[in-house]
């Protein structure tokens, strides 16, 4: 999940599959107390997972960037590839 929105923490709750959750330092739908309580609840399960807060972007982060501004394409280039790692080991 990148930038989740409208998450809970009930849903956290119910995975049951492994799971990655990549947050922004800035946001309002899923502000990083709210992540922070995902990962306590995931680490507390028998569900693979983590849960990573990226510094300095805000909701959206991943897809909606300046080019011109090499720590947001920075920040945008981490997930991408923290994501094609998780696909290749869980997605096969």
């Amino acid at each position: 999940m990148l930038h989740p929105s409208f998450v809970t923490v009930d849903d956290i709750k119910s995975v049951k599959v492994p799971i990655a959750i990549l947050g922004a330092e800035h946001d309002h739908m899923s502000p990083p107390e709210l992540l922070k309580q995902f990962d306590e609840i995931l680490k507390a399960s028998e569900v693979d997972s983590y849960v990573k807060i990226f510094p300095k972007v805000a909701h959206g982060w991943t897809v909606r960037y300046v080019v011109n501004d090499l720590a947001a394409v920075s920040s945008a280039n981490e997930a991408q590839q923290d994501m094609l790692e998780w696909f290749a080991k869980y997605v096969k």
